[in-house]
């Protein structure tokens, strides 16, 4: 097998892949309504909810084809009971997403939103569900990937089922790599997509949740006709494959990565992303980087630095150096601060980390970036 040009992706998703996820979507062509093919969806179904402990007769996986965003749609339009609303807990980017989706679809709503830089104010959700008795949904993102914050989401959970609401989150960017246990985070439905903690490709995006719940969806008010939850679950029940055409190549490539994701192990993976996250750290509190979120609040996943104080600074052209000697770091998501981010997902080690900052050192001196770096 011929060696792949290998990148250090930094970016929160598409993730360094392996070569052999890679080499897995070169198969002989084959119709996705043949039923060799469906036999490996039913595998995979069932081994994207084993990932998050999730017992096989409680809860299900349903794919889509589609990016992250899709399983957002999906939850928030297909989960809403009649004469009900939905309280997004909103501390990010990704949460505030949730909430254009319900303005889009004009479903009643609160956007409860907090700081970006801090976790929900528990007691604040808890009155907010207590004064709204017609709460029926509650949405929330695990770790927002434009920050890097971590939330409560087991608490967040507990309080949503003491008001008999729905609990989903969009764990988009922890999913196979912060451990999840579905039951014991009072999770009711969970989300994520090929191309992140999986570490495979683009297109293949997957919601796991309750089987009850789903089944009871079907009498609530249809919103969508291909983000509908119900319809997907449905016609998987009865045929075992997706209803439209699914994203062949990736499915081949995904199913390569569950196999390496067992093979090395939960606890190990998360050891592994765990060194980069502390690797990459070290690399910016070296350089003097300040980070919009305290050590004690961050998933572990994201690193979110605000740009130095320092005319010779210039993000795109620092970017274009490193990405030229094959490292991709990204710009930040926060509306009110300069930020760009890097990201302990992928195929990669802290000895990438290492290597990265050498480059990253290399192109600060270039631009004559002051280090360690300044603030006003």
């Amino acid at each position: 097998m011929e060696q792949i040009k290998r990148n250090i992706l930094l970016n929160p998703g598409p993730s360094t892949t392996t070569d052999t996820v890679k080499y897995a979507q070169v198969v002989p062509d084959i119709c996705p309504r043949e039923k060799e093919f469906g036999g490996l969806m039913k595998g995979l179904r069932e081994d994207l909810v084993k990932i998050v402990h999730g017992d096989l007769d409680k809860y299900t996986s349903v794919l889509f084809c589609g990016s992250g965003t899709i399983n957002i749609d999906v939850c928030i339009n297909s989960l809403l009971p009649e004469g009900k609303k939905i309280l997004v807990v909103d501390n990010g980017a990704y949460s505030t997403r949730a909430v254009e989706v319900c303005q889009y679809y004009g479903l009643p709503h609160i956007d409860l939103k907090f700081p970006v830089d801090e976790q929900p104010d528990l007691a604040v959700v808890e009155q907010t569900l207590k004064d709204n008795p017609d709460i029926g949904l509650v949405h929330t993102t695990h770790n927002e990937t434009g920050t890097g914050i971590l939330n409560p989401i087991r608490e967040i959970g507990a309080l949503a089922h003491k008001y008999n609401a729905i609990f989903t989150v969009d764990t988009t960017s922890t999913y196979a790599m912060r451990p999840i246990n579905i039951e014991e985070d009072n999770i009711d439905f969970c989300m994520a997509s090929a191309q992140k903690g999986l570490m495979s490709f683009t297109g293949l995006s997957f919601v796991v949740g309750n089987k009850a719940i789903i089944e009871e969806s079907k009498n609530f008010p249809r919103r969508s006709y291909y983000c509908n939850l119900y319809l997907q679950y449905e016609f998987f029940e009865k045929t075992g494959e997706m209803h439209f055409t699914p994203p062949v190549q990736t499915i081949y490539a995904t199913i390569q990565a569950l196999k390496e994701y067992w093979k090395e192990g939960e606890v190990a993976k998360w050891a592994r992303h765990t060194r980069v996250f502390n690797a990459i750290n070290a690399g910016l509190d070296e350089l003097g980087f300040k980070q919009v979120i305290k050590p004690e609040l961050r998933a572990g996943l994201v690193s979110s630095a605000i740009y130095p104080d320092d005319p010779n600074w210039d993000f795109e052209k620092v970017h274009d150096y490193c990405f030229e000697r094959g490292f991709t770091i990204y710009p930040g998501k926060i509306s009110t601060t300069n930020t760009f981010r890097l990201c302990a997902l992928g195929a990669i080690d802290e000895d990438d980390i290492n290597d990265f900052f050498v480059v990253f050192k290399a192109a600060l001196d270039e631009f004559g970036v002051t280090t360690p770096v300044t603030y006003k």
